[in-house]
């Protein structure tokens, strides 16, 4: 099977197997009026699907290092369906949500990182690099393709449609992993005995943690994602607020709309990052990004002081920056892998970034709540939180100065990528 083919249809199925997972934050607003949510509670619920993802991935993508990630794929996105008929049909309050939340986050947990791991498993160089970048804009868009789809099902029916709707699209999900993606060719018995010798205890992660180059992009990649699950979980809901006090958000320009447009958005910026890193080398471009992050964490909340269109522009521009790191950070994390532990060098990675998922839109409810509800300083504090956070990725890549990839153009000052087997072997 050609790469192009395999990687168009990981990412297809990626992209069905995601399109129900922004669901919720796109009907927070709904939630929080029909369920007389708090913001901390709204929190809960947008943040508990990234919590327990952290539970489950560990030992989820460990497996993929034994067994083929097709067979944990296919599994997990059938979890996914059920959990879909599950918000349908069972979900009446806070509680009833957040157990349906858990279960959704543990089958991503089995269809993120082992559709990712299908392709890095079977491509090899720059085929490699650009099928994890293009598996993160399947993604991407995916979560873009979240929001339209909610907000269109949502304005002319009722939210249980919505999840009804995403089961269909996660068992077609199902149907193009089994028939498009080849399955991992048996090994003659001799080499399965040979690599059974050979094999690392299966949840030993110490190695994964002295590999310094990885580990440099997993800390950067949790910085990130606190950052990006805050803007993804909260941006309609902040959007709903500016547009209720100035008006504004009809039509094209409802907030569920602009959230479609922000992850499409997302999706180019997330793939043409890593092309710049290609380009330019990787350190500089990640800490670029990060930088320019900030400045936009602390101006945004001021937008619902000003006007809605302004905040309109503000979560376009901040999303960008936001996302440009995405697939560049998770390129590096695979590539800095050694190829027998890959599969747990991911499951760190994911473990890393998917705390942050969970506890960014958390702290951001939290803030608001400490604030006094959904006011212009509530909003202006819980978006600066990101500021604080946003550094410490900054602070690990200069720290642990992580190397550029095979392929990338090495800059003047960073690593060549060939110290990468003597910075496996380094403690940090």
């Amino acid at each position: 099977m050609s790469a192009t083919r395999l990687i168009f249809a990981v990412f297809m199925a990626q992209l069905l197997a995601q399109i129900g997972a922004y669901t919720v934050p796109a009907l927070l607003p709904i939630f929080i009026a029909e369920w007389g949510l708090t913001n901390t509670e709204a929190g809960w619920l947008a943040g508990m699907w990234a919590a327990s993802y952290v539970c489950a991935v560990p030992i989820l993508v460990s497996l993929t290092d034994r067994i083929d990630p097709k067979r944990v794929y296919l599994a997990c996105v059938t979890l996914t369906t059920l959990t879909h008929l599950g918000y349908a049909f069972l979900a009446d309050g806070f509680w009833s949500a957040l157990v349906l939340r858990a279960f959704a986050g543990m089958a991503w947990a089995g269809t993120y990182m082992p559709g990712l791991k299908v392709l890095s498993d079977r491509l090899e160089g720059q085929a490699q690099t650009r099928g994890v970048s293009w598996h993160a804009a399947g993604v991407g868009l995916s979560g873009a393709l979240s929001f339209l789809f909610a907000g269109t099902i949502a304005n002319w029916s009722s939210w249980p449609w919505v999840f009804g709707g995403a089961s269909l699209c996660t068992t077609a999900a199902f149907l193009i992993m089994v028939f498009a993606v080849p399955g991992q060719p048996a090994k003659p018995a001799g080499a399965v005995e040979a690599s059974k010798l050979d094999r690392p205890p299966l949840f030993d992660f110490r190695p994964v943690l002295r590999n310094r180059s990885a580990l440099a992009y997993s800390v950067g990649y949790g910085a990130h994602a606190w950052e990006l699950f805050t803007l993804r979980s909260w941006g309609v809901t902040f959007l709903t607020f500016t547009a209720a006090a100035f008006g504004g958000g009809e039509g094209l320009l409802a907030p569920t709309s602009i959230a479609f447009v922000m992850g499409v958005l997302g999706t180019w910026s997330s793939v043409g990052g890593n092309e710049l890193c290609i380009r330019l080398g990787r350190q500089r471009v990640v800490l670029a990004v990060m930088a320019v992050s900030v400045v936009f964490a602390v101006g945004i909340g001021w937008a619902a002081a000003v006007g809605y269109g302004l905040a309109v522009v503000l979560c376009l521009l901040y999303n960008v920056a936001v996302y440009a790191d995405s697939s560049a950070l998770t390129a590096g994390t695979s590539g800095s892998a050694e190829p027998g532990r890959r599969g747990a060098t991911l499951a760190v990675h994911s473990t890393i970034g998917y705390i942050g998922g969970f506890l960014g839109p958390l702290v951001f409810g939290i803030v608001l709540d400490l604030a006094g509800g959904s006011g212009v300083t509530g909003w202006v504090l819980a978006f600066g939180h990101l500021a604080v956070v946003t550094p410490l990725g900054i602070a690990a890549v200069l720290y642990l100065r992580p190397f550029d990839l095979p392929g990338d153009r090495t800059v003047n000052g960073l690593r060549d990528p060939g110290t990468a087997a003597k910075d496996t072997a380094n403690p940090v």
